[in-house]
């Protein structure tokens, strides 16, 4: 798993359990959904992720998210 990956999982696992919480328990865990959407919409501008830098540290290479259609490196065509 590469790092990109790992940040879009992370966050998919953080808001989907906000809102189980917030239908479950309290409508105060949709707090932690905008948080998540908020890290997310100011890492598009800044590049900066906090996650990202943590995953990395654990060893998480880089990669693309999305390759469009197109090759991966090292893939045979």
């Amino acid at each position: 798993m590469n790092l990109d990956r790992a940040i879009f999982r992370m966050a998919g696992i953080m808001i989907l359990t906000s809102v189980t919480l917030g239908w479950l328990v309290s409508p105060y865990w949709l707090l932690l959904a905008a948080f998540v959407g908020a890290n997310l919409l100011q890492s598009s501008f800044t590049g900066f992720c906090p996650a990202a830098t943590i995953f990395h540290k654990l060893g998480l290479k880089p990669g693309a998210a999305f390759t469009c259609g197109a090759p991966r490196a090292g893939a045979s065509v």
